[in-house]
């Protein structure tokens, strides 16, 4: 395919790819997205700026390089990455009777940029799949400049990872995801492999007589990818059924020794937030440390429609009182949940939670507000 910069003679066509994506958009359900937007004055923007794109002339998107303004504040969640720079993708549309160039599109811009974030309307169904097909985590909700949500993505390229590895998760590990339930799907996981890789190498864990270890990046990659595998064989064991899928997979033998091998078992078996006992190593540590992704009010919101999926027979005040029960186990002072690095990033969030569990009021007034949008 040929991907060129768009000059101000492409105009017309571009204009009336963004007409049919638009109709494309409505006959998918989604009937507020690009709603005046966007105008010949912003396409002309992104050409004069030198970051508008034709694909074959039959589609056009936007590479634009710096800080996005609108993704300044991010709600229900957090930016795994805040501080690298990054592009986004923006306003990609195509013409009637072409094929699906995304995979092109986001293969491009994977050449030119590390770090990639973008955003779609949450009823835009068709891009949410694009997106965490092309390996984007959905990170939380940003606002237009005219107050609309949208769902933001964003995405990593781990060079210090062999490319090898990476094809491996991305074709053996990550699609077993997608049989788990919802709380541990192929945006779990990435989640969990982009926080682990982001927790630095020299990060200390707080008790002398937890090893450290060794710590390489792939077996922090591979590690956080292979942590949940368990799972396809029930929630209880899973954390034991992790490990023992890790010794027993063939092709992790091609890239570490035994010793590297039960590490990373022994780091799926340590990641459990009710582990009475901190990890044996650094590595387990770390996967610990990214499988928590404490955000209060999704932790909050997930503990309530747990408790309405497997405890239907329960009335308003009775999954108010496991809601409270639950928080306060797993979370409050003196709950189960331990935090095993130094500087974790889970410190600041698990304050904030445990200021709102404290505040019975402001808890009562998110729980119904979150039973209310069931």
């Amino acid at each position: 395919m040929t991907i060129r910069h768009a000059t101000e003679a492409d105009l017309d066509t571009m204009l009336a790819m963004v007409a049919h994506s638009r109709g494309l958009m409505r006959a998918n359900g989604n009937m507020t997205q690009w709603t005046g937007y966007p105008l010949a004055d912003d396409l002309l923007e992104d050409i004069r700026l030198g970051v508008s794109y034709i694909i074959d002339g039959t589609a056009t998107f936007a590479l634009v390089p710096g800080v996005e303004p609108t993704y300044g504040y991010i709600n229900h969640g957090r930016w795994i990455d805040p501080d690298s720079p990054y592009a986004t993708i923006h306003r990609l549309a195509k013409t009637a009777g072409a094929k699906d160039v995304s995979h092109e599109v986001f293969a491009f811009s994977k050449q030119q940029y590390g770090y990639l974030r973008a955003d779609t309307h949450a009823d835009n169904r068709p891009m949410r799949h694009i997106l965490e097909r092309e390996g984007f985590v959905e990170c939380g909700t940003v606002y237009m400049s005219d107050g609309a949500p949208r769902q933001a993505y964003e995405w990593w390229r781990w060079d210090e990872v062999p490319a090898d590895i990476r094809d491996f998760v991305e074709q053996k590990v990550i699609p077993q995801y997608r049989h788990f339930d919802a709380a541990h799907n192929e945006q779990h996981v990435r989640r969990v492999i982009a926080r682990a890789m982001k927790i630095l190498p020299g990060t200390q864990v707080p008790s002398p007589a937890t090893p450290r270890g060794t710590w390489r990046p792939e077996s922090v990659f591979i590690a956080a990818a292979m942590h949940d595998l368990g799972l396809a064989y029930g929630r209880e064991r899973h954390h034991l059924e992790s490990g023992r899928i890790i010794r027993a997979c063939v092709e992790l033998r091609q890239w570490f020794n035994d010793a590297e091998i039960e590490e990373i078992a022994q780091a799926a078996e340590d990641h459990r937030a009710s582990a009475n006992q901190p990890p044996r190593s650094l590595l387990g540590c770390i996967v610990a440390e990214a499988d928590r992704d404490i955000e209060p009010e999704t932790i909050v919101r997930r503990t309530v429609e747990y408790g309405l999926s497997h405890y239907p027979e329960l009335d308003r005040e009775g999954h108010w009182q496991r809601t409270l029960q639950h928080l306060h186990e797993k979370y409050a002072e003196g709950g189960y949940i331990k935090l095993w690095l130094d500087n974790s990033p889970n410190a600041a969030p698990l304050a904030e939670l445990r200021t709102i569990i404290n505040d019975e009021p402001r808890l009562r007034t998110l729980f119904e507000s979150i039973l209310y949008n069931q």
